[in-house]
């Protein structure tokens, strides 16, 4: 599993005073980055092997400004071509946001997907 810790920044609040529901899709993202560096380690957009299928997020609590995130990743599925991340978003010690997001490795100039290596096979498989 890998782990991430942030800061809200007052910015991400909304009218109601809680962290604003588009934003934790965009800390999952960012929590994502070492999942992305088995596919592309420098990051480099250029020679990016990946696309997102579908993603789902569930509100379990709100979040506040002011108060450390702690968002948890996972690999909860591996398939041919394609793999699931769960992620959590954990404010203290509760649960706020859960999240599932299938990403697939895709050769972009043939716009299709691909198999997944078996050395990045074996990286996802120890983070199940």
């Amino acid at each position: 599993m890998f782990e991430m810790t942030l800061m809200p920044r007052f910015q991400e609040t909304d009218a109601l005073g809680h962290i604003n529901n588009s934003v934790p899709a965009v800390w999952f993202e960012q929590a994502r980055e070492p999942v992305f560096r088995f596919f592309t380690p420098d990051l480099d957009v250029k020679n990016w092997h990946l696309i997102i299928a579908g993603y789902q997020i569930q509100f379990k609590g709100e979040l506040f400004y002011g108060s450390e995130v702690t968002i948890r990743t996972r690999v909860s599925y591996i398939g041919n071509s394609s793999f699931r991340l769960l992620q959590q978003a954990y404010q203290g010690d509760k649960l706020c946001v859960e999240g599932e997001t299938t990403l697939v490795h895709f050769d972009h100039k043939a716009k299709q997907s691909v198999p997944l290596p078996d050395s990045i096979r074996c990286n996802l498989e120890q983070h199940m």
